[in-house]
């Protein structure tokens, strides 16, 4: 059987949808949307890769890459165009997505085939001449333009979600006033209402598309002028604009920044650089309460919805929280305190999940992190005796600017979770890169590559705002307070709390601490730090004056906390102190310093892991009690995982026992019902929400169903976000069901599931709506893709992953179906697995795959194997791990030597092929069918040449040379020589032996 049509994009034509040739990118922009995910890479840089790989195996057009591009993009948009409410990604992000990570994606894609950089400053030109005088290849282009034609015809996934219905028209009647010849400007569409057009200007997200390729001149003007684009023409404007409008075009030609005006640009988007620019210039230059209401306007819809110039607003922002020391100042205090109004808007205009994700998106989170730690540092260090008025009337104090900005930093990396997490065979853990330090080492490497990224304009971006903030590179040394911090919470995470001195500052700290939060319960009597535990010795003498705040540095109240903590749960336990006092005192505790929550959520966590802790009875009397609705939450469990086949355990026996949680866990979620539902205090609950769902997910079943049936009786709107949270603990505690949900997520993909979810497979079934109550009245069954993503991070041990992959027979059955159609579900199950395999351990588990695994499970006897005695199946397997593992390569290395990954490539690379050579050669004996072997070989070599010639000329050439003599065995000559004629100069030799001998009578 010829092996072409497994490295061809025709294999895919029958059966499958073409679509799902792009599978492993919805996956991907998918995952992206995970509000627990913070990537320190550029979603522009991933997506790009990705792209380029997909488009090289599969062997596409770049007009049907384009084309797949825009549909998966469309589809992550609609998939949750009526999200449920929560704390996490809601519509903007998957927008933001769309209309400007992936034009930013197409726009690199365009430069690299033309080959000369573009000068950013021109955005926001929609001139045809600019467009027409370009000279160079335009194959891409064009393709993207034939891609944005046929894309109209996709009309169920162009209707626009209700939040950008007037953007979408907006953008339509710009195009038919302009080829009505009416030329207008942005001051217009400020004013107008659509419905008042003569003609019907209802838009779409094509249009949305199209206008912001036009404003980053990927496209011109004649887009207008496509067939169905417009409605039709008009020969007047309704109306005129309003002399006095206030709005953007207002602003620019020099009104004053009055609060209307101030409302009106946070309300809507800038549309060109330029406005940005008069923003930030303020922002630099302007009065204290001018640089304010600047700060303020770039936070908002430019922000969330300024998509055409999102990049550009994302660096502002960055460059603002880094001011540089003024030229004039002479002050003994840090110049950043003089900045503190500011710096506190900027922190708190960008703390949302949404936001921090499209700072993410944008690959700043780690330039983030480096400015945000100056700030901690400086404002952590102060001494609380001063404060500063914002022109809102709001009161902010040392200690305020701190917090906000502390529970950002946090926010960036897994604060909560142990420093080791995950061990995949002998390459660093997943949990060393979620670390501050690592944040900086990314940061600083966009500096030290400044001088080689002229014709990568994502690198350059980053490598730009980088050197605005410091030209030098920072380590974590530079901020010694946050240093110590950082220590002491990995040590409480690691080890049992220790080493408070008595007579120390800190346990004078400590003392203060307790007596101040604790001042009304135990007012002349005992005091509470007379109880002990083994990590707390305060001895009780605490501060005279019990209604008095320590007047404490930041740094010196957190060093504290866990003592704190530590003496206040003990004394819980041991009855000196009530469940609703101990609540009543953290929650003084982080009202006070409200950066203190996330120390008390370290300490919790730890405790929670050592197991030393009785757990309580979550009676409704001392504790909350969830029985009112537990019976609710987990029918609902069941309904979400309905799909799945997974058996979810019973939340008690026949309702008669007591719902239980550990000490710890109790004490923390108490904590955090304490809090309101407001924007005050979103910024600490999406600090703490993350770090209580871990931590319930650590303790035995059904702790998280009974933490989201209390916090259900609080906030009944996030009831949908709450129990799904919920229903992911069930795989969390069962690797059995692990093993089913992903044998749930092939069943779905290759349609062999008959339930109406799964009918016809591909990418729909796999990842299904999403989930939410906006289906079928109700919580309707998550697909099971949906599902899978939002829990592998969670997983403690990812590797087994690889195992169940690899030794899968989904889509090898062949028997009732054609061979064509057996060879396009093994493609989808390849393409499905190894996107699984890369998302969920990364190049590490891809390199533990190639290295260990697959050479181990070659070796070893599969007596199942041989008992199905079927060559036909058996050669299909090896079909499929052929696929398998080029596609988990491609997606960690690339397709060729562009990304800094691909430099791990020939290592890995050079020993899996130098196993396929020696057990060609006969030097290692092999337990696994023979059938599943030779294709195998055949299969990775085919692909190798055929998708990956690159990889090749990284081969050892010995190990070419001794792979084609094992092919030539086999009667693979035209492969062999294949193989050997892109394998460079040391090959040639061989080569032409080959062709000598193969023309020999």
């Amino acid at each position: 059987m010829a092996f072409e049509s497994l490295a061809s994009s025709a294999g895919l034509c029958h059966g499958a949808s073409r679509s799902d040739l792009w599978l492993p990118l919805d996956l991907v922009l998918e995952d992206a949307m995970d509000g627990y995910l913070v990537n320190t890479t550029s979603a522009v840089e991933i997506i790009t890769g990705l792209i380029k790989t997909l488009q090289a195996i599969n062997g596409t057009s770049w007009h049907d890459t384009f084309l797949g591009l825009w549909i998966s993009s469309l589809r992550l948009v609609q998939r949750e165009r009526d999200p449920i409410e929560g704390p996490l990604p809601r519509l903007d992000t998957r927008l933001c997505m769309l209309l400007s990570i992936i034009i930013l994606v197409v726009a690199d894609l365009i430069e690299e085939d033309e080959g000369a950089p573009s000068d950013e400053k021109e955005y926001g030109s929609t001139t045809t001449n600019h467009w027409k005088e370009m000279k160079f290849s335009r194959k891409r282009r064009d393709d993207l333009v034939s891609s944005l034609q046929v894309l109209g015809d996709y009309q169920g996934l162009l209707a626009p979600p209700k939040s950008v219905v007037s953007a979408a028209n907006q953008a339509a009647a710009r195009a038919m006033l302009f080829v009505s010849g009416i030329n207008v400007g942005s001051a217009y569409f400020e004013c107008i209402n659509i419905k008042d057009m003569p003609i019907s200007c209802s838009g779409n997200m094509r249009h949305l598309i199209v206008e912001a390729c036009i404003v980053r001149n990927l496209l011109d003007t004649s887009a207008y002028f496509w067939p169905g684009y417009v409605n039709g023409r008009i020969n007047q404007l309704p109306y005129s604009v309003p002399a006095q409008a206030s709005g953007w075009s207002s602003f620019m030609k020099g009104a004053p920044l009055t609060s209307l005006m101030i409302n009106a640009l946070v309300s809507s988007p800038a549309s060109s650089l330029a406005e940005l620019e008069k923003i930030f210039e303020i922002a630099v230059n302007g009065s204290e309460d001018e640089k304010i209401s600047a700060a303020t306007i770039l936070c908002g819809a430019s922000l969330i919805r300024g998509w055409n110039i999102q990049e550009y607003t994302v660096q502002f922002i960055t460059r603002l929280m880094s001011p540089p020391i003024p030229a004039d100042f002479s002050g003994s205090d840090n110049h950043l305190i003089d900045y503190a109004p500011m710096l506190n808007v900027l922190i708190c205009g960008i703390a949302s999940v949404d936001c921090v994700q499209i700072f993410s998106f944008h690959g700043l989170v780690p330039q983030l992190a480096c400015s945000l730690m100056p700030i901690c540092e400086v404002f952590g260090s102060c001494v609380p005796n001063v404060s500063w008025n914002l022109p809102s009337g709001e009161e902010i104090s040392p200690h305020a600017v701190f917090s906000n900005a502390f529970a950002l930093l946090l926010k960036l990396w897994r604060f909560n979770h142990p420093p080791i997490e995950h061990g995949v065979g002998d390459v660093p853990t997943v949990g060393s890169q979620l670390t501050p330090e690592y944040l900086l080492l990314v940061r600083n490497s966009h500096l030290l590559s400044s001088e080689n990224t002229h014709k990568d304009r994502n690198k350059r971006r980053l490598s730009e705002v980088a050197s605005s903030s410091s030209p030098e590179p920072v380590f974590l040394d530079s901020f010694p307070k946050l240093k110590v911090w950082y220590r002491q919470h990995q040590r409480c995470i690691a080890a049992t709390l220790s080493g408070l001195v008595h007579g120390t500052t800190v346990h004078q700290t400590v003392d203060g601490l307790l007596n101040m939060i604790f001042r009304k319960i135990h007012k002349g009597s005992q005091s509470i730090t007379s109880v002990t535990s083994g990590s707390s010795s305060s001895s009780g003498a605490g501060i005279k004056d019990n209604s008095l705040k320590p007047n404490l540095p930041a740094w010196d109240i957190l060093e504290a906390v866990p003592y704190v903590v530590d003496a206040a749960l003990t004394a819980c336990a041991h009855g000196r102190l009530s469940p609703r006092e101990l609540a009543t005192g953290l929650k003084d505790l982080a009202d006070f310093l409200p950066a203190s929550l996330a120390t008390i959520a370290s300490y919790f966590s730890a405790e929670v892991s050592r197991c030393v802790w009785k757990p309580v009875v979550m009676n409704g009397m001392d504790w909350p009690s969830p029985a009112s609705n537990l019976s609710n939450v987990e029918e609902h469990i069941k309904k979400i995982l309905a799909a799945t086949g997974v058996d979810v355990p019973r939340l008690s026996a026949g309702g008669s026992s007591l719902a239980t949680l550990p000490l710890p866990l109790a004490a923390f979620l108490s904590l955090t019902i304490t809090y309101k539902i407001d924007k005050a205090s979103e910024r600490f609950l999406n600090l703490a929400g993350p770090a209580l769902e871990s931590l319930a997910a650590d303790c035995p079943w059904p702790c998280m169903p009974i933490v989201a049936s209390l916090w259900t009786q609080k906030a009944k709107r996030w009831f949908d976000f709450l129990v799904f949270s919920a229903s992911r603990t069930v795989f969390l505690h069962n690797s059995d069901a692990t093993v089913q949900l992903l044998k749930s997520c092939f069943t779905a993909t290759l349609g062999l599931n008959i339930a109406p979810i799964s009918s016809n497979g591909g990418v729909g079934a796999l990842l299904g709506h999403g989930f939410g109550s906006h289906f079928c009245g109700g919580l309707s069954p998550v697909a099971p893709g949906i599902l899978y993503l939002r829990i592998y991070r969670s997983m403690r041990d990812i590797v087994f992953i690889t195992e169940e992959l690899k030794t899968s027979k989904n889509g090898l059955k062949y028997g009732q179906v054609s061979l064509a159609a057996a060879m396009n579900r093994v493609k989808l199950a390849a393409s499905l697995a190894a996107s699984l395999v890369w998302l969920s351990g990364g190049h590490g588990l891809v390199q533990s795959l190639i290295k260990e695994t697959l050479p181990s499970w070659f070796i070893s006897v599969h007596r199942s194997d041989r008992e199905e005695g079927s060559g036909l199946v058996a050669m299909l397997g090896g079909y499929a791990l052929a696929y398998f593992t080029v596609l988990c390569g491609a997606f960690a290395w690339g397709v060729d030597s562009s990304s800094s990954a691909s430099k791990r490539r020939p290592k890995i690379l050079g020993s899996h092929m130098e196993f396929l050579a020696s057990a060609l050669d006969g030097k290692i004996s092999l337990g696994c069918d023979g059938a599943t072997w030779h294709a195998y070989v055949s299969g990775l070599v085919s692909l190798m040449v055929g998708c990956t010639p690159s990889w090749v000329l990284e081969v050892d050439v010995d190990v070419l040379r001794r792979l084609s003599k094992g092919l030539r065995q086999r009667d693979e000559e035209e492969l062999a020589l294949a193989l050997l004629g892109i394998g460079g100069v040391g090959t040639m030799g061989a080569a032409a032996e080959l062709i000598i001998e193969h023309c020999d009578p």
